[in-house]
């Protein structure tokens, strides 16, 4: 519309980032830091997220094309195995095969090793994944995820199953991708940060939206199957008793459970709280594994700040798996609200 002078106003200024930080980008950078990287570490990680991206897109198509339900089979866990966690660990396998760079790989839908080393003689990586965590939400369109860990051989290793059946301490590399109203990754390095990265599918790529990602000290929010509570030993039922029934003037806490572990861990992560799966009578060794769910996200809530520990309370990333689907209890979160686990454990 013209102004009173006849005159057309000015057009909108829009504003936009011509600097945009892509995980390929982001990747590349850090490479350059490191005076003896070989390019091989970041080679696998590319492969790793066009399987994020591969996944991504089948979840948002699943109903579409008929890809919820069963697949008739149960994984190597004895979980039933629904579509898509099928197309996500062949999507995995044949993303870490064709990086050459992956000696072999655990998936939690496999029961044993897959082992590339003799295709690649000189891959030097070890891979532990979920391929769909959280799957038995997918019908109900809940938030789903990956959940990776990344290992280096050691030298001259020629890539066996104690090249993978490591502590956490180990974990070169590890992360989450949360398949939610968008595809969130993220990741954290040894001895560095923890970055977030939203998928933008005008790119096709993942940008950098949550640099150094911190988690909150302390909050007032637990996350947890309180279904399971007469299974839990005391020290557990006294400490959610004491969040849920306070003494003195203090507020109860907060209760947020979604039941699939990567959007409870990354709201978690955001907003600072504790979420739990503890061991307990019906499952004495806990129901999580430890290679490709507990090691993975302890290693994130370490690098972000906050703590992890299984129900003996131990550190989470000190705990070596007995096999490759080895189970545990966790609890992790805030720094605080783990500590005040282990207080009602030394009771």
């Amino acid at each position: 519309m013209a102004s009173s002078n006849g005159e057309m106003p000015p057009a909108e200024q829009a504003s936009i980032n011509t600097d945009i930080v892509t995980l390929t980008r982001f990747l590349t950078e850090e490479q350059a830091k490191v005076r003896e990287a070989t390019g091989d570490f970041t080679l696998l990680c590319h492969a790793l997220q066009f399987s994020f991206k591969s996944i991504s897109h089948y979840i948002r198509r699943a109903t579409l094309v008929n890809l919820t339900g069963l697949a008739g089979h149960s994984n190597a866990t004895g979980d039933d195995q629904k579509k898509l966690d099928v197309i996500g660990n062949d999507l995995f396998i044949a993303a870490m095969r064709s990086s050459g760079k992956c000696a072999l790989l655990v998936s939690e839908e496999e029961e044993e090793v897959i082992y590339f080393k003799d295709q690649y003689q000189n891959a030097r990586y070890a891979v532990a994944c979920d391929p769909i965590d959280g799957s038995s939400n997918l019908d109900a369109g809940v938030s789903v995820g990956t959940i990776f860990g990344v290992h280096k051989l050691a030298e001259g290793s020629k890539g066996t199953k104690e090249d993978i059946l490591k502590p956490g301490t180990e974990l070169v590399a590890a992360g989450f991708t949360m398949y939610g109203a968008s595809a969130q990754l993220v990741i954290t390095m040894k001895g560095g940060g923890v970055n977030g990265f939203t998928l933008d599918n005008n790119f096709g790529e993942f940008i950098l939206t949550h640099p150094d990602m911190r988690i909150p000290k302390s909050r007032a929010i637990y996350s947890t199957n309180e279904g399971n509570a007469m299974y839990w030993e005391d020290a557990t039922k006294n400490y959610f008793e004491s969040l849920k029934f306070p003494k003195g003037d203090d507020k109860p806490y907060s209760a947020r459970y979604i039941g699939s572990m990567v959007a409870d861990a990354y709201r978690t992560l955001l907003y600072g709280g504790i979420f739990a799966y503890p061991a307990d009578k019906k499952s004495p060794k806990g129901k999580l594994r430890i290679l490709y769910e507990c090691a993975p996200m302890a290693m994130v809530f370490e690098n972000a700040g906050g703590l992890a520990v299984n129900s003996k309370m131990e550190r989470m990333m000190e705990v070596v798996p007995e096999h490759i689907h080895d189970k545990s209890g966790i609890f992790m979160g805030s720094y605080d609200e783990v500590e005040k686990v282990k207080s009602f454990h030394k009771k």
